[in-house]
């Protein structure tokens, strides 16, 4: 990941935009950037902002679909040979479209052909569009080319539709426009123990930053962050208050469904596969017990197919 382009970058391909959540549709437009790289003999660059413009402007980020870690290394795999992010100042908020493109775009990347969406607008209060890409591109000597679309019988793959998808508690039908299962990744903190006290014990995790779906148990893989290697683990989570034991307080609890080690401090990725049930109040624990075991193999017979 560069926050500083390299000071011999060669001409590129740009693709622009904030790509939150790098959806079937932000992939299609690095392919498409990618393809022109390749045919011209250009540098793919996927070019990104952090934080979000919104909450620089005061309007309140969405929710994150994925961290900027991740962010990066999906551009990445979807094609990009560099990714830069641009942090989001109001500096930037406040350039002239003519200053963005001949400062960032021309000057630090070298860009020959920009990738843009056509209903992209930058510059301050929004002033530059597609057309004014384009004509700042003849100009100066570049292409704007307009991004593909890319849907199913559904529309258009958008962040606010996996969002949407995400917040129904329909992960299956995010992950259709993801291309990938909406993940959560954070550190496994301490926790009371009270999954090893009946025989489940689970993993607790702290400083999740990605959308959380509605509280309920839901089949997951889980991979440990800190080691690329690792295969990932079959397991079911729990994000709620826990009712039965009067909780008040919303945890991520992971229960892996072969035992494994000692996973305290480390960092996981948890991809949410299909929901399996509301969050419920059970009466004492044996009948939560009794509930657990039916999850559990039901997220095996979940897990074999996906």
């Amino acid at each position: 990941m560069s926050r500083e382009p390299r000071e011999q970058r060669s001409p590129s391909v740009v693709a622009v935009g904030n790509f939150d959540g790098v959806h079937k549709g932000h992939q299609a437009v690095i392919k498409q950037a990618r393809a022109l790289a390749d045919a011209h003999g250009f540098e793919c660059v996927a070019l990104t902002f952090d934080p979000h413009p919104a909450e620089v402007l005061g309007r309140g980020a969405p929710a994150r679909l994925t961290t900027l870690e991740m962010r990066v290394d999906l551009l990445r795999a979807s094609g990009a040979s560099d990714v830069v992010v641009e942090p989001f100042t109001m500096e930037l908020a406040n350039s002239s479209p003519s200053i963005f493109v001949r400062d960032l775009l021309v000057a630090r990347l070298h860009t020959r052909v920009v990738v843009v969406g056509k209903n992209f607008h930058f510059g301050k209060k929004r002033a530059g569009s597609f057309e004014t890409m384009r004509a700042l591109g003849a100009e100066l000597g570049f292409d704007a080319v307009a991004a593909e679309v890319a849907g199913d019988a559904r529309g258009r793959f958008s962040s606010s539709r996996a969002r949407a998808a995400i917040a129904a508690g329909d992960v299956v039908g995010a992950a259709a426009v993801l291309g990938r299962f909406h993940a959560l990744t954070g550190v496994v903190e301490q926790g009371d123990k009270l999954g090893r006290k009946i025989g489940f014990p689970t993993a607790n995790l702290g400083g999740v930053v990605e959308m959380l779906p509605p509280t309920g148990v839901y089949a997951v893989w889980v991979t440990r962050r800190a080691s690329p290697d690792d295969l990932r683990q079959a397991g079911v989570m729990n994000i709620g208050v826990r009712p039965t034991v009067g909780g008040t307080k919303l945890r991520i609890e992971v229960h892996l469904l072969e035992a494994g080690r000692d996973l305290y401090g480390a960092k996981l990725r948890v991809d949410l596969v299909e929901r399996l049930r509301d969050e419920a109040a059970f009466d004492g624990l044996p009948e939560l017990e009794a509930q657990i075991k039916k999850d559990i193999a039901r997220a095996r017979a979940v897990l074999a197919d996906r």
